[in-house]
């Protein structure tokens, strides 16, 4: 079957993203080989973005967040644009995304997921006033509230819990989707990957450039940048 096929006969399909989805928007991904882990910091970028680096060398997070994490002037790419269009048409009832960038909402996304939060959001550590991602690009060192307390992005970082209430959605609506498209991951980064384990649906899409742990689970795999693949669709 091919992947318009498996589109046309489904009402209640499921996306779960990664960073290969923004890439073709010009977002480094984490792990390729030109991405986040090998480029040369004082630090390994994996240790940089964990909540013990934020809480010890909280000047030294902020200048790797600044130069690296927030990425400005970016627009969404035929992935997103795709997506949209196949919620809009009542196809698609959720986008699950370990992306922290908001791509997706402004492709027109409703119902966006977000596992690993965004850097859109920033909140007072004390106080809980709300700063937009302006406010921390504007700013040099630790960003502080008007209140004395640092504003932290509403960013998941290693060691700190996935939101109870975003983890619950997302499984909800894997297990009740008839089909689950993943695009864009390795499905290396738990716990956000083990929850492709929920979906039991007819059609397990898998579309990304190299091979991932659950290829052999998956009805249909295609090998190619996603944009152009969910640029093709017939929507």
């Amino acid at each position: 079957m091919t992947l318009q096929e498996i589109i046309d006969g489904s009402d209640n399909i499921v996306f779960f993203g990664g960073a290969g989805v923004s890439t073709e928007s010009g977002i480094p991904d984490f792990r390729s080989v030109d991405g986040l882990y090998n480029q040369k910091y004082d630090y390994p970028p994996e240790t940089i973005l964990s909540h013990t680096f934020f809480i010890d060398k909280t000047e030294e997070f902020y200048k790797f967040y600044r130069d690296k994490l927030i990425v400005k002037n970016v627009q969404p790419n035929k992935a997103h644009t795709a997506l949209a269009k196949l919620e809009k048409k009542g196809k698609l009832k959720a986008v699950i995304t370990q992306n922290i960038d908001g791509l997706h909402q402004l492709a027109g996304s409703k119902n966006a997921l977000e596992l690993h939060g965004s850097t859109l959001r920033n909140y007072c550590m004390d106080c809980g006033k709300f700063y937009d991602v302006d406010y921390i690009a504007s700013n040099t060192g630790v960003p502080k509230c008007e209140c004395g307390g640092i504003v932290k992005p509403d960013v998941v970082l290693y060691e700190e819990m996935l939101n109870d209430d975003t983890i619950s959605k997302s499984v909800k609506f894997i297990s009740e989707a008839d089909t689950l498209i993943i695009g864009g991951t390795s499905l290396n980064v738990y716990p956000a990957a083990g929850f492709i384990n929920y979906f039991g649906g007819r059609y397990m899409v898998i579309i990304n450039k190299a091979s991932t742990p659950a290829d052999k689970q998956a009805k249909l795999v295609i090998n190619e940048p996603i944009g152009e693949v969910l640029g093709k669709l017939k929507i």
